[in-house]
């Protein structure tokens, strides 16, 4: 197996790493879009962010080799597991153990740790195809909701209920828009998370290639992009409730995914491979940190 399955699960030797330079080491070889905004915090919630990030890096990788699906499911037992003992204050592994200090300093659920990985296992069981709104709904929540369930603790920014709502909101809209920019990547390895009820109102066949490159793309792309827009709408109007120092880092990644949907609205959805450089992305980043609550998008 490689880092991404059972070598990360072993017990720690005597000269092992020490866990937060690990971590560090995984979320920086990993090039994240993250990484301005851990870089923005105070140090012991930046270790925080990298051991959930390698955390989420690790299940994602399982979940993405081209293993057996029993391999998988094997690899994200073995996962929840660590999970487990964790919680029961013996965790094994290096990622483990670097979650340690996060996990009891900002009281992070254990039931969020287990959402994604059970995200992850919705991919690890064969590409997703054409899923229905409610199943995407449903893996949004996972691989994108639990994230900022527990990032929000990290951050400092957690405020009950609200910050809830906000976290879920802004996942949704960040993971819709991702959709909507890989839908040709996906495809070349056989996903389609595009929603079965757009396809259908689209005329597009619920095939990965077809759906790729078919004349109506553009047009369900709109739809899909309206609905991830009313999700940063409606992750903006939660952004009062919170101090805005604290969720800086959210807000970050808000900017930036916000203006890749910008981006890609501009060019009505068409098939062009789109990215945003460095400095591009730090810009939007910082417009969204510094603009007044009410303000929005075309950065």
């Amino acid at each position: 197996m490689t880092p991404a399955g059972l070598d990360a699960l072993r017990p720690l030797p005597s000269d092992a790493p020490d866990p937060a330079a690990e971590v560090a080491r995984i979320t920086r070889a990993a090039g994240s879009s993250f990484g301005p905004g851990m870089a923005i915090l105070p140090r012991p919630r930046r270790e925080g962010m990298w051991a959930l990030y390698a955390f989420s890096r690790v299940i994602d990788d399982i979940a993405d080799e081209d293993w057996p699906i029993a391999t998988k499911h094997e690899l994200l037992d073995a996962w929840r597991g660590e999970i487990a003992a964790l919680y029961a204050g013996r965790p094994v592994s290096v990622i483990g153990r670097a979650l340690a200090g996060p996990v009891e300093r900002y009281e992070l659920p254990e039931a969020e740790f287990l959402l994604l990985i059970e995200g992850m296992q919705m991919d690890a069981d064969g590409p997703v195809i054409a899923p229905p709104m409610a199943e995407l709904r449903r893996y949004t929540r996972r691989v994108a909701g639990a994230v900022g369930m527990l990032s929000m603790r990290i951050f400092g920014a957690w405020r009950g209920d609200v910050s809830a709502r906000f976290a879920q909101a802004l996942g949704d809209a960040l993971q819709l828009t991702n959709i909507l920019r890989d839908v040709e990547e996906d495809a070349a390895l056989g996903r389609l998370y595009l929603p079965q009820e757009m396809l259908a109102r689209h005329g597009i066949p619920p095939r990965p290639e077809e759906a790729a490159s078919h004349p109506a793309l553009p047009a369900l792309g709109a739809e899909l992009g309206a609905l991830a827009r009313a999700e940063f709408d409606a992750a903006r109007a939660l952004v009062p409730a919170h101090d805005r120092l604290a969720l800086a880092p959210a807000l970050m990644m808000m900017g930036v995914y916000e203006a890749y949907l910008n981006r890609m609205a501009a060019r009505g959805f068409a098939r062009e491979a789109l990215k945003l450089s460095k400095p591009s992305k730090l810009l939007a980043g910082v417009t969204c940190i510094l603009a007044p609550a009410w303000s929005r998008r075309d950065v």
